[in-house]
């Protein structure tokens, strides 16, 4: 089901996370993410152009836009299509494999000879050169169009006089307005943590379900694997907990390093075929696109028990890390449970569609590529109502436009520690 381009009301979903975060829900609810979330679609209904057949054929515009914001999360990529186009394509390209020397003859052709043209010099069906220089090699491009759009509003209602008798002075009442202006105000930043939160757990369930190689690491089973224990997870956080911790680090230190090298792993790769040659889409994150979600309280206690500074040169030097206290509940801190939006990957043409149900009992973190996850901010407004004549009162309404942007071609990978101590979680979609 590709996502629909109409745009969806998510107050709903807004209020059940708000109640989730702030502790008024305290048990932990599927939070179903599967129809607000763009996770990249290959086709859209305009066309594609005939030369390449990847790119669409452009109504709107197409941005490349970053603008800083200071909410939770505050290190997914925000960016902004504006209010008209809703919508944000990207394209990538496929890595494409060396061709045969022309200029020398070698083993697999005899390019240089009295008589030969330039050209395949065809003898019994077969070529016996390489083709000319005006063989075309078209680059191999993937086009994902995210879009859509999720809405919310908010409101207060402003009364000209009528209270101004519950307060003896002007001063008093002024402080009870701006009392109820700036308890709305948290209100609304509540929102947009929630909405944040959207999009992050959405993504690190998608990466669990459609489990790229090495996108997903059970940090309880490669300890065991690496030391030959069979300890539990309670027992690594707990009595175990230094080695533990400086094993974690290690591992962080290790694929953090190992995401800077260009490879098909922590990633998912389109099937592309093209000419009957398969292409690869490779991926690499230096150390400045590089960002690291970590669970907050067991950061703290490797620091307090552990290491004095975990995030330093001789340890893990992290330098756009953000710790997370709590990833969907605030009474089950460790915890998720998420149906995800994820591309379709049998056919990946036929749009994203929603993946089974990721329940982690303690989740470790993430660390990912900044192009995975991006907030597109499409409209922020507030505005005020006229004046009520006959009941002297005024609203005050706020409209908020986002879509959240899942890009699982990019590379990610999310730690969590489970028992019994299997490498990755058991869900029914995995390959």
């Amino acid at each position: 089901m590709a996502r629909s381009l109409t745009t969806r009301d998510i107050h709903a979903l807004m209020n059940a996370l708000v109640k989730e975060a702030t502790g008024q829900e305290t048990t932990l609810q599927v939070v179903n993410t599967s129809t607000f979330i763009s996770a990249g679609e290959q086709v859209l209904a305009t066309g594609t152009e005939n030369v390449l057949n990847s790119l669409s054929l452009v109504l709107g515009r197409t941005l490349v836009a970053v603008r800083p914001y200071n909410a939770k999360f505050n290190m997914i990529n925000a960016i902004d299509t504006g209010a008209y186009s809703h919508r944000l394509r990207k394209l990538s390209f496929y890595s494409r494999n060396a061709q045969p020397s022309g200029d020398w003859n070698t083993q697999l052709y005899t390019n240089l000879k009295g008589g030969y043209t330039n050209g395949q010099n065809i003898v019994d069906g077969t070529a016996q050169s390489t083709k000319s220089q005006w063989e075309q090699n078209p680059a191999v491009v993937l086009e994902l169009n995210f879009a859509g759009s999720s809405t919310w509003e908010d409101s207060t209602t402003v009364y000209e006089d009528q209270l101004k008798q519950a307060f003896r002075d002007e001063a008093s009442f002024g402080q009870f307005v701006a009392g109820i202006m700036t308890e709305k105000a948290n209100d609304i930043e509540s929102q947009k943590e929630a909405y944040n939160r959207i999009v992050l757990l959405n993504f690190i369930a998608g990466v669990i379900d459609m489990e790229s190689t090495g996108s997903v690491v059970n940090l309880t089973y490669e300890f065991n694997q690496e030391f030959g224990t069979n300890y539990t997870s309670a027992q690594l956080r707990t009595t175990y907990l230094k080695d533990f911790l400086a094993f974690m680090v290690a591992r962080i230190k290790i694929d953090s390093r190992m995401l800077t090298n260009r490879s098909l792993k922590c990633h998912w790769s389109p099937a592309k075929v093209v000419d009957e040659v398969p292409h690869y889409l490779l991926r690499h994150t230096p150390y400045d696109r590089q960002r690291l979600l970590l669970h907050s309280p067991l950061i703290t206690k490797s620091e307090s028990y552990v290491f004095p500074s975990l995030f330093n040169e001789e340890y893990l030097k992290i330098e756009n890390y953000e710790g997370v206290d709590f990833w969907q509940n605030e009474a089950n801190p460790a915890s998720i449970d998420v149906v995800p939006a994820i591309p379709n990957k049998t056919t990946p043409a036929s749009g994203q569609v929603a993946g089974d149900e990721v329940k982690i009992d303690y989740l470790v973190g993430v660390l990912y590529d900044v192009d995975a996850m991006m907030t597109d901010y499409q409209l922020e407004s507030s505005l005020s109502t006229p004046l009520e004549a006959r009941k002297r009162y005024r609203n005050i309404w706020w409209t908020f436009s986002r879509n959240g942007i899942n890009d699982f071609t990019e590379n990610a990978i999310v730690y969590y520690m489970a028992d019994p101590v299997e490498p990755t979680p058991d869900n029914d979609n995995q390959d």
